[in-house]
């Protein structure tokens, strides 16, 4: 069990936008200790919503059963720059003002991103990076580490693609859309006692919607009735937003679309999502460099990439495109029901290809 760790980079950055942070707070979880050399690091990202603790959210790979060695690796999970758990964010004090950034928060591409963290590494001394490692926006971050930072040996991507497509981009703007029609939203000016928890909700249940597949909605909810205390045995009762109408029978999908949401608002903040969506907008790995192949034919790392046949968010096309532009690429693709979301849930699966990467 690891916990979490602080370090702020007291040298200043400016964005890709022209905002300049005069410090940089990140968290981190670490498991195993630095070798002497400090290159056995293996460096995981997180997903959207997620945090610097891959413990919890990708338990699969934190077993005996895992190829990465504990008691030899070095395994360092950073929180995202841009989110709410303890790395700069929309809620950490300006130095300069004292007061949260709020919305004057900037837009952080994933390439800051990666620079930004490059600062712990740095601080750690990690001369050498064994294999980075992420699914979705977390794969989107460590392409761009395999692309950006000389000291990644290997990369395993998954479940993301060469750019944020038009399709991807478009169910962002939806996201985005239900927390600016909040009423407490106020452009992103909102104290946190009183912040945008409808819009919120309503974000993540669209977002929720893409991270399965239809097989698996169908599978797990079909048209089952949520039972309530009032006419437990009616037919096709359509939902209502009334409020007398929570206690009459809803489908199962809608309960848990609705569950979704409130977890989700328990426990992330609006502006980060808001934010981290944008940096997601932002990924092209041709964005100023050339072609993609261009770009690809530059990266001579083994490069290993998953794609999931029923995922509706990125396309399996998607992966399969990505690893043909690196000279050392290989393609797998997982047979999942589970569309998006597999990559957190199929983890034998992905334990073997790991294991047959890393060993080759």
């Amino acid at each position: 069990m690891s916990t979490i760790k602080h370090y702020i980079s007291s040298e200043s950055y400016t964005t890709e936008s022209g905002f300049t942070f005069s410090e940089l707070p990140l968290a981190y979880h670490s498991w195993g200790e630095l070798n002497e050399e400090r290159d056995n690091v293996v460096l995981i990202f997180h997903a959207l919503t997620g945090d610097s603790n891959a413990e919890e959210w990708f338990s699969g790979f934190f077993t005996d059963k895992s190829p990465i060695d504990f008691e030899r690796d070095y395994v360092l999970c950073i929180n995202t720059p841009g989110s709410c758990y303890g790395s700069l964010g929309p809620q950490t004090i300006c130095p300069e003002t004292s007061q949260a950034y709020g919305s004057n928060f900037p837009l952080l591409t994933i390439r800051d991103i990666v620079a930004i963290e490059q600062r712990l590494l740095d601080h750690l001394g990690i001369q050498s990076i064994r294999c980075v490692i992420g699914g979705s926006m977390g794969g989107m971050i460590a392409l761009e580490f395999a692309l950006m930072d000389h000291r990644v040996q290997k990369a395993f991507l998954i479940a993301m693609g060469k750019e944020h497509t038009a399709w991807a981009i478009g169910l962002s703007h939806l996201q985005r859309n239900a927390l600016y029609q909040d009423p407490h939203w106020n452009n992103g000016n909102y104290p946190p006692e009183h912040p945008p928890t409808q819009g919120l909700s309503l974000a993540r249940q669209i977002g929720m919607m893409s991270y399965r597949s239809p097989k698996n909605y169908e599978e797990k909810f079909g048209r089952s009735l949520q039972k309530s205390d009032i006419a437990k045995d009616s037919k096709h009762v359509e939902p209502s937003n009334t409020t007398k109408a929570a206690s009459t029978p809803y489908y199962a999908v809608e309960s848990y679309l609705n569950y979704q949401g409130q977890k989700l608002v328990n426990r992330f903040d609006a502006l980060s999502y808001e934010r981290l969506t944008r940096s997601m907008d932002t990924h092209d790995i041709s964005r100023d460099r050339g072609t993609f192949e261009e770009v690809g034919a530059r990266c001579s790392i083994p490069v290993k990439v998953i794609g999931i046949n029923s995922d509706a968010l990125y396309s399996a096309q998607e992966q399969k495109d990505l690893a043909a532009l690196f000279p050392r690429g290989e393609y797998s693709l997982l047979d999942s029901p589970y569309g998006h979301d597999a990559f957190l849930i199929e983890f034998s699966w992905l334990i073997a290809e790991l294991e047959s990467f890393l060993s080759s």
